[in-house]
């Protein structure tokens, strides 16, 4: 039986990968991502419901619109084979069996589905666009109100380490606030502070400085990658003008997905 439950879980995860594509195509561009209808962004036409199928639809179309005939960028087939790859992990991890099936873990798993969706649309858009979209931010903060408010009702006595991150979470709007007004455009370095409270939100402490550090070791490799690269073209760029084209967010989004679940692999297995 639990092998039925872990491919509607596959499918519910390919699903999410497939809305994931489309939220990281369009909040950049202000695009409505809930009423306006998937369309192809090369031909423009709707997608008809067979077009629509996680998976399954690049497949039978051999990865090409049915319409232009162009092909489609295979990030949306792997993006879908991962999502639903992370939803199974999590689920495994966390304990959802028939056998054992709460609504404590079904709504522990949904809170993770949440926080998922925050941290692939947060990468996502960084990777493409270097930047950390402000409306996912605020998607970030208010479920981790909600998080809060459900974890105070479980473990009351966490109440205050809450209400730390609920302060931190006002003075740094506040900050983005005063900047959005100075300068007339959102700050990356407030975005990036907004999730790293998120993260330690809903993961914790030590896993986020975790995954800061493993944020560090990779940007440092990216940094001397780039270095050798531009001795080889005999091209010079300073240390500040390479830093400036590093996607902190993803680096610090995927580290933290990794370090998430091996810590969780941890403790199942201690």
């Amino acid at each position: 039986m639990n092998i039925f439950l872990y491919i509607i879980i596959f499918i519910i995860g390919s699903l999410f990968g497939s809305f994931f594509t489309l939220a990281v195509y369009r909040i950049p561009k202000k695009q409505d991502i809930v009423h306006t209808h998937s369309y192809c962004p090369n031909c423009n036409h709707k997608l008809g419901l067979l077009d629509l199928f996680p998976i399954i639809s690049y497949i039978a179309l051999r990865g090409k619109c049915r319409y232009c005939k162009e092909k489609i960028r295979p990030r949306y087939f792997i993006l879908e084979i991962l999502s639903g790859t992370l939803f199974i992990i999590f689920a495994f991890l966390i304990g959802i069996r028939f056998e054992t099936l709460t609504l404590y873990k079904i709504i522990d798993f949904s809170f993770i589905a949440l926080y998922l969706t925050f941290i692939i649309l947060l990468a996502g858009i960084d990777k493409e666009n270097r930047k950390v979209e402000k409306s996912v931010s605020i998607y970030g903060i208010v479920i981790s109100i909600m998080y809060m408010i459900y974890l105070c009702i479980v473990e009351p006595t966490n109440i205050y380490r809450y209400a730390i991150y609920l302060v931190l979470y006002i003075i740094i709007l506040i900050l983005d606030t005063i900047t959005l007004k100075r300068f007339a455009k959102n700050s990356y370095v407030i975005g990036i502070l907004l999730m790293l409270i998120t993260m330690v939100i809903f993961t914790n402490e030590l896993i986020v400085a975790t995954s800061i550090i493993l944020t560090l070791l990779a940007i440092a490799i990216y940094t001397l990658i780039s270095k050798l690269k531009e001795v080889n073209k005999r091209q010079r760029k300073s240390d500040k003008a390479i830093t400036k084209d590093i996607s902190i967010a993803f680096y610090l989004g995927t580290s933290n997905i990794i370090v998430f679940i091996l810590t969780l692999l941890m403790n199942n297995y201690l």
